[in-house]
């Protein structure tokens, strides 16, 4: 069976290394998603492995229209009660783009009516629908005269990873916070830092990744457990052999934050996992924290004036002076919608890539800092050579 693999723009193509690291190799890259072949065992096992995914979908039909009334009928196809029982609530969502509708909440409507019909058909009896908390998701796509409905099996996006206690007012979502680890091309073996680290997202999705331990371990609730097809044995024996703990880390991971308040939060978060205890977060600004020698990977969503107050240019300007004189061997990721705070930093990027945090478009930016200064890194034959891959794209 065909299965779709969501994520946020920007993040296709390591959710795709991602993917082939767990043995999956033969899969399509599409906008914001990933197709593949596999069984339900693959459903699961992705649902709980996969860090830079938001949902996984199961393709159920395929289909073409040329009007309104051809949704309901293509619906109708599918025998939805094969699926799931009458006493499950369901919802209906997911993106329509055609001008065959006139009204954009209709396709999902007719969608609706047919499922409801079917169950109705064949037992007499229909399912109810909960729009906010459904235990069975339908995700319908519809592009024109091209469409494709499919079973959310995650239910709730797999940024709700169930270990996050306590947030700040601008936390980072999970789901990004992977993302960016493995865009910055950090080893997993060197140093890695956050002098922003907030509530503590980037810290825990270094660590979890670092160690082996997969992102949703804390999480339990997946919309594949309210369906027919559920095999209990088959999840509970993954799931048991999942791994939870580690002695030790291969590398160090430490953070820092000026709020004593979200430094609290951080550890709070960290409580839950075997590696907190090695995961050092001081309460200091930037410039005052403990940098590990030996060189590494920084990644930072530092604030920028969107949803917190801050002097960006002032904050900014710090940063490149603090990165120049303190982090030589150092490869420094900023994720920012502050274009004046990226002139600011004093520094030439080395990488650009186009993100979104949240509705915020952004980007984010690799700053490598030499030992000595980056000019004379690059001069050859008296004339100094840049290089900036420039990797940010219209949507």
């Amino acid at each position: 069976m065909n299965i779709v693999v969501k994520t946020f723009f920007g993040l296709e193509e390591v959710l795709q290394e991602e993917l082939a690291e767990l043995g999956y190799t033969a899969t399509e890259k599409l906008n914001r998603a990933v197709r593949l072949k596999g069984e339900w065992k693959d459903v699961y096992f992705l649902n709980l492995h996969l860090r830079c995914a938001l949902t996984v979908l199961v393709e159920l039909h395929t289909f073409q229209i040329r009007e309104e009334k051809d949704l309901y009928k293509e619906a109708m196809k599918v025998d939805w009660t094969s699926l799931f029982t009458v006493n499950k609530t369901f919802a209906v969502k997911g993106a329509v783009n055609s001008t065959i509708f006139k009204h954009s909440q209709f396709p999902f409507l007719l969608v609706k009516d047919a499922i409801v019909d079917t169950f109705r058909d064949k037992e007499n009896e229909r399912p109810d629908v909960h729009v906010k908390t459904p235990q069975i998701v339908i995700d319908l796509y519809v592009r024109e005269k091209e469409g494709v409905l499919s079973l959310n099996t995650s239910g709730l996006p797999l940024f709700h990873r169930g270990y996050r206690q306590s947030t700040g007012d601008a936390p980072l979502n999970e789901v990004v916070a992977a993302g960016l680890i493995r865009l910055s091309g950090w080893d997993r073996k060197s140093n890695f830092i956050d002098p922003f680290c907030g509530s503590g997202t980037l810290l825990i999705e270094a660590a979890l990744l670092a160690s082996g331990i997969p992102s949703c371990i804390e999480r339990t609730h997946y919309a594949f457990k309210n369906l027919k097809t559920f095999n209990t044995e088959m999840w509970d024996e993954m799931f048991n052999n999942a791994k939870r703990s580690i002695k030790e880390l291969p590398c160090t991971i430490s953070g820092a934050d000026i709020d004593p308040e979200m430094v609290l939060k951080a550890r709070r978060n960290l409580r839950g996992f075997s590696f907190g205890r090695f995961i050092e977060i001081t309460v200091d600004s930037f410039e005052n924290m403990p940098i590990p020698e030996g060189g590494g990977t920084l990644v930072s969503n530092p604030p920028y004036g969107e949803r917190l107050e801050t002097d960006v240019e002032t904050l900014y300007k710090g940063m490149g002076d603090w990165f120049k004189q303190s982090l030589q061997g150092y490869n420094c990721w900023i994720i920012s919608s502050s274009e004046h705070g990226f002139k600011s930093l004093g520094l030439r990027p080395d990488r650009r890539i186009k993100l979104y945090n949240g509705d915020l478009e952004c980007s984010f930016r690799k700053y490598a800092i030499y030992d000595g200064s980056k000019k004379g890194k690059y001069m050859q034959n008296g004339e100094e050579t840049v290089v900036d891959s420039e990797e940010e794209t219209e949507d």
